[in-house]
């Protein structure tokens, strides 16, 4: 569970395990969602995004998942999440000069800034903690059947589902594969002197070259290996393929999508009210 990353399948017996993939895709679109909805002030927002906190803590339980194997599958996010935290904070937000939290120089910084700052930090980890519980949870195959599923309308017009769900199904599987690759390229490249963290500007670049041709080099022979495998195996994307077990709705996956609506609706109502009389009643200044 340490080394657990995105795209990775766990195995265990969960309520969420055992969910419709169906079910769970859409129950993700609906999360997504509601994390991503914009509110009226700032104790609206962090009141409503500390429920979804919570909610995702409970779900990382509920699959049997901690909390440290999101932290850990985020390290390849980190530089990302950083920089969006600086641009955030040195932009200023607000023409309201009380928010002042500090000065880098002459330059004021605000508070509105770094609180907005915050919010999108905690809204993207969010996103990456739900994608994460859903690629644990669900095996390729059940998520390729998922993805078949809904592209099904679209077929009207042509367009070959199976095909595309595979795709979608081997980009995640990869994911994983491609970050074993890294770090065990990184490793032999260390062995041979190279050195990632110090140096100038140009050694580093150097040293990301030495780390990138081998890891394409290595995705290319991976690829045209599972090629031949799915053609020794019979595969053609243009004849309709059957399965052996069939997606069936179970009562487990009506609580589920009745919950997250209920979620959703929750989120959607919060965001188109306004709750300053209220807050102000508790004595919360509204900003």
């Amino acid at each position: 569970m340490s080394s657990l990353t995105m795209g990775r399948y766990v195995p265990y017996r969960s309520f969420i395990h055992a969910l419709d993939p169906r079910t769970k895709l859409f129950c993700l679109v609906l999360l997504v969602v509601s994390v991503f909805l914009g509110y009226a002030n700032y104790a609206t927002t962090f009141l409503m995004t500390g429920i979804s906190l919570f909610l995702v803590l409970l779900l990382f339980a509920m699959s049997h998942m901690s909390f440290l194997s999101l932290l850990k599958s985020l390290k390849s996010l980190w530089f990302m999440l950083l920089f969006l935290l600086l641009i955030y904070a040195i932009t200023p937000r607000t023409t309201h000069t009380d928010w002042v939290a500090f000065f880098l120089g002459s330059y004021p910084i605000y508070w509105a800034s770094i609180l907005d700052a915050l919010k999108i930090f905690i809204r993207l980890m969010l996103m990456v903690a739900l994608s994460l519980i859903l690629t644990a949870s669900t095996k390729p195959l059940e998520l390729t059947a998922g993805f078949e599923w809904y592209l099904t309308p679209i077929r009207l017009l042509g367009v070959n589902t199976a095909a595309w769900s595979m795709i979608l199904s081997l980009a995640l599987r990869f994911i994983p594969t491609i970050l074993e690759d890294v770090g065990r390229i990184m490793k032999a490249q260390s062995s041979r002197g190279v050195d990632f963290k110090r140096g100038k500007l140009s050694v580093r670049a150097r040293a990301l070259i030495s780390l990138v041709v081998p890891l394409v080099v290595s995705s290319l022979i991976r690829s045209d290996e599972l090629a031949d495998a799915m053609e020794a195996r019979g595969y053609d994307p243009r004849e309709k393929r059957t399965s052996y077990r069939k997606l069936t709705f179970h009562w487990g996956d009506a609580l589920a999508l009745l919950l997250c609506a209920l979620f959703c609706a929750l989120c959607i109502t919060a965001s188109s009210m306004n709750f300053d009389p209220f807050l102000t009643w508790f004595g919360v200044e509204v900003r």
